[in-house]
């Protein structure tokens, strides 16, 4: 099933003026085809070597858990797909995935650009340093020269507003301060896939509001943004498609403000099966 065929035409697109027939024209940023990840229960931290030894000799049975499994799906230029779902439906991993910290065990996952991940509000800082030398330290990990480093500061400096605090450590810093830099250092390499897990609804409203803007002008500019996020209005207002996730499957995708209503409706009361005239029931995902 293809966004093109009308699952999600009728929005796709509109927050950022791309027209959704030219974006299915270009080859996709991020291609996966029937994706899993899985993780063996025999090496879980909890568990003693003994015990995790033990297992695998013994080869004890229902040790594999999978996080993702048979995900099929696109992300173009000019795309923010929002990934949406209850805890633990397998969001984190599936993103984690995509910025090349996790591999898969099944499919094939292509990636046809330069990825910046935020994963983790100041994941990568170190609370020991300034501000302005954590900003250093990501840039240089990110691959950017002291040169080009030295050229994005002053936009890095004016979007974490952060004032004096800059050169302080960054153990001085609030939860809101530390976000505000960390989204700041995320974007500052302009990637063409932007990944982000969680982060968008965090913050103050400022920062939120300065965040969405921030995230328009990247896929303005052609750049793909992948998110999952809590800020289930920012989905429906500025998103141009969402896949609803649940234990590791996608269970439907289309429109975000039917993905939303739907998703609303299985956290609100027993899951069963719901009405969603915008969504395409897809157990296997792609679009």
């Amino acid at each position: 099933m293809t966004a093109a065929e009308g699952i999600a035409t009728p929005q796709a697109g509109a927050a950022f003026g791309v027209r959704w027939d030219a974006l299915q024209k270009r080859e996709p940023l991020i291609e996966a085809r029937d994706l899993g990840i899985s993780f063996d229960l025999r090496f879980d931290r909890s568990r003693t070597v003994r015990v995790g030894l033990r297992s695998i000799f013994r080869r004890t049975r229902h040790q594999i858990l999978w996080a993702v499994r048979h995900l099929t799906l696109r992300v173009h230029a000019g795309e923010c797909l929002a990934v949406v779902g209850a805890n633990g439906a397998g969001k984190s991993t599936l993103l984690q995935t995509f910025a090349g910290i996790l591999t898969q065990d099944e499919g094939s996952l292509v990636r046809n650009g330069a990825v910046s991940a935020l994963l983790n509000l100041g994941v990568g800082f170190d609370p020991k340093l300034t501000g302005r030398e954590n900003v250093e330290l990501v840039a240089a990990l990110l691959g950017l020269s002291a040169r080009r480093t030295r050229q994005r500061l002053p936009d890095v400096i004016e979007f974490a507003d952060v004032g004096d605090f800059f050169d302080a450590p960054l153990r001085t810093y609030s939860s809101g301060m530390r976000a505000r830099l960390g989204f700041a250092v995320a974007t500052m390499i302009e990637p063409q896939i932007l990944v982000l897990d969680e982060v968008i609804g965090t913050g103050d409203a400022a920062f939120r509001i300065k965040s969405r803007e921030r995230l328009s002008e990247l896929v303005r500019s052609a750049h793909a943004v992948v998110l999952a996020t809590l800020d289930m209005q920012w989905v429906a207002d500025f998103a141009n498609y969402a896949i609803l996730m649940d234990h590791g499957q996608v269970i439907a995708e289309g429109a975000p403000e039917a993905v939303v209503a739907l998703h609303r409706a299985r956290s609100g009361r027993p899951p069963r099966q719901y009405d969603c005239p915008g969504c395409a029931t897809a157990p296997a995902g792609g679009y």
